[in-house]
């Protein structure tokens, strides 16, 4: 995410004085609540779907997620390229090419 955008969502969030309703609890629970609401839109067709409400559900896990990120003092690059270090000595491309089986499975 560019470093605008994480600056806009913490300028919402300071400027509503909005931190001290995000405990590390409740964003999660956020984040949970908005997934779900993304996973609605898909929830009677996979094909037939709104992209713009789509657009406005992942934003708000995105969101959500941001100021998780900052509550907890988490760089989101360092974390995701160590849970991406992670994932590929589970799934080893010779493994798992083409293939949707859990690691433990292949």
């Amino acid at each position: 995410m560019k470093q605008e955008t994480i600056d806009r969502i913490r300028k919402f969030t300071e400027d509503r004085d909005w931190d001290q309703f995000h405990s590390p609890a409740n964003l999660a629970k956020s984040i949970v609540i908005e997934a779900a609401e993304l996973l609605e839109c898909f929830q009677w067709s996979e094909d037939e779907y709104d992209l713009q409400n789509i657009r406005e559900e992942l934003a708000d896990v995105m969101i959500y997620s941001q100021n998780l990120l900052d509550k907890l003092g988490l760089d989101a690059d360092e974390i995701i390229n160590m849970k991406m270090s992670q994932n590929e000595a589970k799934y080893p491309v010779e493994k798992a090419k083409g293939k949707s089986d859990k690691y433990d499975q292949l």
